[in-house]
């Protein structure tokens, strides 16, 4: 095989899945990602942990300092980067190509041997704390947080990624070396590698710069949450505008129409300037500057929400807009040219996504992790092309006649 192995997915000896994908290029990009997130903060007193150990991994190790750990890459003009998602959490390193095996080695030791030295958690509990208080003050994206909390109420689902306050200065650096000993273990991540290094090569260091994550993951089993029954819910926040959350739940990453669902999303409220709620609300009455419409999946369940923000005058008649945008889309069926027009369209904008090497990396280890295949531009063009305008048609009704909650910053 040598050289000419484009993609490989194997497992170290330690049982550490990986995934290497061979591209050309002066850049390359490698990390690993866990299967833990703000879902697995099931002790209320953990609220943040897992977006405070993020942030905290990079203070030093019990052999390096963290001035050093900041400047290994830097040095040679990458970037090393993390981030905590409900389900994830990704430690990454973008850089010039030829650097692999630094990177490899740095993250190895960061995600096995973290000192979490005191010092560097109260400078970081400050900066967390900073970061609650800009989201906050960002009203679009508290909206999409308080959205989360009232449809999964009741489960971690719900929880804010970035934690309270309280919690994060309760935090310790026991605490943190605990979550690493019990959630970064080599059953529970995903090596990943993008750039032009032979795979085998790469996997080889990969033995070697992972070998001493801990086995076994301590279980942190996660409960399907109860959608929250239809409601809807204003909050005044003092905002010149109103921002609004509206959605349902749809499908997970494992549906077996998400596909379908996902087209249908891009219609009604993707990027582009003819998708249906952009005319609806911003080209034919001029109510909004931004409406958008996009899926969250996760690994057992998912959300389709639609933001906008508007005058207060103008919230309850956009509203209606949307509902009755979801309506005309179940009402009246594409045609088939009609059909075939927006598959070209959502398809240009997945081939412009699959260009960007470090979303097509942190892609792949998603869909490792989840037990998905290694995402494959060909592969899924395939499957958009064969929605038929039934199985879309289908999708809209589901839209349509979910019960639809909304979430108001006011």
């Amino acid at each position: 095989m040598g050289g000419t192995v484009n993609v490989m997915s194997a497992r170290l000896s330690n049982g550490l899945r990986c995934v290497a994908r061979r591209v050309g290029g002066a850049t390359e990009c490698c990390g690993i990602t866990f299967n833990s997130g703000s879902r697995d903060e099931i002790v209320e007193c953990d609220h943040g942990l897992a977006h405070f150990v993020e942030h905290t991994i990079f203070k030093g190790t019990s052999r390096r300092s963290g001035s050093y750990v900041l400047n290994r890459m830097e040095a040679v003009g990458g970037d090393l980067n993390a981030f905590t998602t409900k389900e994830e959490t990704t430690v990454y390193s973008l850089m010039p190509s030829g650097n692999f095996r630094r990177a490899m080695r740095l993250i190895g030791e960061l995600v096995s041997d973290s000192a979490f030295p005191e010092k560097g958690l109260q400078l970081e509990r400050d900066v967390v704390c900073d970061e609650i208080d800009s989201y906050l003050d960002s009203p679009a994206e508290a909206a999409y947080d308080l959205f989360d909390e009232m449809i999964f109420a009741g489960n971690p689902l719900a929880h804010n990624i970035l934690g309270r306050k309280e919690t994060v200065m309760d935090l310790t650096g026991e605490r943190c070396r605990r979550y690493l000993r019990e959630r970064f273990t080599a059953d529970n991540g995903v090596f990943f590698y993008l750039g032009p290094a032979d795979c085998e090569t790469v996997l080889r260091e990969a033995e070697r710069s992972f070998a001493s994550l801990p086995l076994l993951a301590i279980e942190a089993p996660r409960t399907l949450p109860l959608v929250s029954s239809p409601e809807v819910m204003v909050q005044d926040n003092g905002s010149h505008q109103c921002h609004t959350v509206m959605g349902t739940a749809v499908g997970g990453l494992h549906a077996a129409d998400r596909h379908v669902t996902a087209l249908a999303v891009n219609i009604l409220g993707g990027p582009g300037m003819n998708a249906w709620l952009n005319l609806a609300l911003r080209e034919r009455n001029g109510l909004v500057y931004t409406v958008e419409a996009s899926t969250a999946l996760y690994s057992d369940c998912g959300l389709m929400t639609i933001y906008f923000g508007c005058d207060h005058s103008d919230l309850e008649k956009c509203r209606r807009l949307v509902r009755r945008t979801l309506e005309r889309f179940a009402d009246r069926p594409l045609t088939e040219r009609q059909l075939s027009a927006y598959k070209r369209q959502y398809l240009g904008q997945l081939t412009l996504g699959h260009d960007n090497k470090e979303q097509l990396a942190l892609s792949s280890a998603r869909a490792i992790l989840h037990g998905l295949n290694v995402p494959d531009l060909a592969e899924t063009s395939e499957r958009i092309r064969s929605v038929s305008a039934g199985q879309l048609h289908d999708a809209a009704i589901r839209l349509a006649d979910a019960p639809l909650r909304a979430l108001t910053l006011s």
